[in-house]
């Protein structure tokens, strides 16, 4: 298996590349239009065919690449069923694994940050996308967010794995580019240790995180699998994905 881990600096994303040996087949985890260019180049140098871009949730701070790549390349694109997405060629559930080549997902329905938001274990990792980052958690402020979810998904759902299992999430803002689930139960603030519900309600009403930058362009965007909306602004409108800062958790 090839796996590279690739990072956006606007919104502090990383896309994941999963290519497999035998087949030469890939795909990327929420890969971001900003950098599709990068993610194109870097599966040539590999020598791998990119077959599917894989959606963790409809995304609220940056455009995804899922339909350019598609009309580029001819990729398609597999997203969780909880989100409803029209565009998409593939919809994910959970318990139903998801196979390109030698590369199987297992879907984990990991609600909270959004209502639709999923997980994708794969072997010794798992790609948690912003329901679990390191030594913290997406936001539940909007999209259906809701911390009483979140709390049991990554509790109930993301700490039942192995305590070794690889934790790869889909931003961070710290330059760390990995933990473990282990470390995540030990040492998270908001969802390890003995923390409870209450706690963390607490914990997520008080974040006073300011309103997401990008989210009213980005929601309805991704809704499309990517379309940049016409009502962007002139400055946003060049390359579709620049946009400010805008932290998810």
């Amino acid at each position: 298996m090839i796996f590279r881990q690739l990072f956006e600096p606007l919104s502090s994303t990383y896309t994941y590349l999963l290519g497999c040996e035998e087949t030469g087949l890939a795909l990327l985890i929420d890969p971001v239009i900003a950098s599709m260019e990068r993610d194109l180049k870097e599966l040539q140098r590999l020598g791998l065919k990119l077959a599917y871009s894989v959606e963790t949730h409809v995304h609220a701070d940056h455009i995804t690449a899922a339909l350019e790549l598609k009309k580029k390349v001819g990729s398609k694109i597999a997203a969780p069923a909880a989100e409803q997405l029209s565009c998409a060629d593939t919809s994910l559930e959970e318990s139903k694994p998801f196979q390109v080549g030698s590369i199987v997902l297992n879907p984990l329905h990991t609600p909270g940050h959004t209502s639709g938001h999923f997980a994708y274990l794969f072997n010794d990792r798992i790609f948690t996308g912003d329901a679990l980052l390191i030594e913290g958690c997406g936001r539940t402020d909007f999209q259906q967010g809701d911390a009483d979810a979140l709390y049991q998904s990554v509790r109930e759902k993301l700490f039942s794995l192995p305590e070794d299992t690889l934790v790869y999430p889909a931003h961070d803002y710290k330059d760390r580019h990995v933990s473990t689930i282990a470390q995540e139960k030990k040492r998270n603030p908001r969802l390890g240790g003995d923390r409870t519900l209450e706690e963390f309600r607490e914990i997520m009403a008080n974040l006073n995180l300011p309103y997401p930058k990008f989210i009213d362009y980005a929601v309805p965007g991704n809704k499309q699998c990517g379309v940049c909306p016409p009502n962007l602004p002139e400055n946003l409108g060049k390359y579709c994905q620049q946009m400010t800062e805008s932290a998810q958790g």
